[in-house]
């Protein structure tokens, strides 16, 4: 009931305001008989204007539809069907008949250039008020409705202009309402027919004139994702943009959105999205408009970082700071790395587990002089708890014959990493049990092979 009040509330008001934009006078009296031949005869006869009259002057709708069919039965060729039409296609939304509305509507936009401007004006702001009670995305022939809601909309915008030339009372407010009203029906029917590109040009002209439109900004997001190829930095930015406008269902949209990053970067750990996200949120907040300087890099993009890494380039990326240490993390949180080497310089043993501090550098002759670690690598000694990631991780009791100082050689994920001090962390990791020492204490040759990618 609420929609149907608020669907009423709209089309009163655009009614009222083309038709207050008019100053176009209803039909008046034929002349009697007798008058003054110059008079100017009028195209109907005085029974055609007194059964149009009967029916405008009917307050109970239902009974003016009757009139208004008892008129075109008699009158099917009447120069006063656009006076007719209209009142049909009120009369039909007062008995919440919209299918039939809209019909009439259509009815009198079709006499073309035989009905007033202002008039025309108003049925297709009428229909296209209508239109979205009407529509049913199921129906057979909803390409041909939504081609015809399109075409209406479009024709209102052409119309507007000579409107504006024809009534210099009109307002440039009155204008732009009407206009916005058009642009977003063209808009919205653009988008269902896949029309996508036309869809961003007719929603990019609504928000240049309001561009605190949330709802519009929201469908300027997916006409963006909907292009082919999909323009997606435009398409995120707009639709962050319809989060921070707080539109209706934002939390559900903020949602879509970061499930579209993921599909469009793919990262290794989905958590980085999360900070991604904050920060496109908190930019397109203070701007319409996606600066050309942001980005958010592709599937492709993370996928060149992440062939081209070694355990010593993550390393120093991540070191470095700033948006170079973003890229690369994006591109290798969660990655496995074999044959890692590096030398214990400290160990920090749990229940189950033991994190060993490590030192790797492309150079034996570093690690052999290092004293710091730059990475934490966690060997399961005992199972995981339930639950865990990594629950599937074998364990390997007999690391815990390494002590300080040995060579360690593994594979693994990494999992995360602290900028200052730096810290690289491993988990799921699996050591190559050739390099544990044997029982008794006898240490196995320590292999001279550097960190490998």
């Amino acid at each position: 009931m609420r929609n149907y009040r608020n669907g009423l509330a709209a089309l009163g008001a655009a009614l009222v305001l083309t038709m207050a934009l008019s100053g176009t006078a209803l039909p008046q009296a034929a002349p009697a008989a007798g008058q003054a031949p110059g008079a100017q005869q009028p195209s109907y006869t005085i029974p055609e204007y007194n059964a149009f009259q009967a029916a405008q002057a009917e307050k109970d709708p239902q009974t003016q539809i009757k009139d208004l069919d008892d008129f075109v039965s008699k009158f099917p060729n009447s120069t006063l069907l656009q006076y007719v039409y209209e009142l049909y296609y009120q009369a039909y939304f007062k008995t919440k008949n919209n299918a039939q509305a809209l019909a009439y509507a259509d009815k009198l936009i079709a006499l073309g250039d035989k009905a007033e401007l202002p008039r025309r004006l108003a049925a297709v702001q009428a229909r296209v008020q209508l239109f979205g009670s009407v529509f049913k995305p199921a129906d057979a022939n909803a390409h041909d409705e939504l081609t015809q809601e399109r075409d209406a909309a479009l024709l209102g915008l052409k119309l507007l202009p000579d409107l504006k030339k024809s009534n210099p009372n009109i307002t440039d407010d009155q204008i732009k309402t009407l206009s916005m009203n058009f642009e977003v029906a063209a808009g919205a029917a653009d988008l269902q027919l896949k029309d996508n590109a036309a869809a961003v040009e007719a929603f990019k002209a609504v928000l240049a004139a309001t561009p605190t439109d949330a709802a519009t900004s929201y469908r300027l997001g997916l006409a963006y994702l909907g292009m082919t190829p999909p323009q997606t930095l435009d398409g995120f930015w707009a639709l962050a943009r319809a989060v921070d406008l707080k539109m209706q269902g934002a939390d559900k949209v903020k949602d879509y959105l970061k499930q579209r990053i993921l599909a469009y970067e793919q990262p290794g750990c989905d958590s980085q999205v999360d900070a991604q996200l904050n920060e496109l949120l908190q930019l397109a907040a203070n701007s319409p408009d996606r600066p050309s300087t942001y980005t958010i890099p592709s599937h492709d993009d993370l996928s060149k970082i992440s062939q081209a890494s070694t355990i010593i380039t993550v390393i120093g990326d991540l070191g470095m700071g700033g948006d170079k240490a973003k890229m690369t993390w994006l591109a290798i949180c969660g990655a496995e790395f074999p044959e890692v080497v590096g030398k214990i310089i400290d160990e920090q043993k749990s229940a189950n587990y033991i994190d060993f501090l490590v030192f790797t550098s492309a150079s034996a002759d570093e690690m052999q002089a290092a004293t710091m670690a730059n990475m934490s690598v966690r060997v399961y000694t005992a199972a995981p708890a339930a639950g865990s990631t990594t629950a599937q991780v074998t364990p390997q009791p007999d690391v815990e014959r390494l002590s300080k100082d040995d060579e360690i050689r593994f594979s693994g994920s990494l999992v995360s990493y602290d900028p200052s001090p730096f810290l690289l962390h491993w988990d799921s990791v699996k050591v190559d049990p050739t390099i544990i020492p044997e029982k008794g204490g006898a240490k196995k040759p320590a292999a001279k092979k550097p960190a490998a990618k």
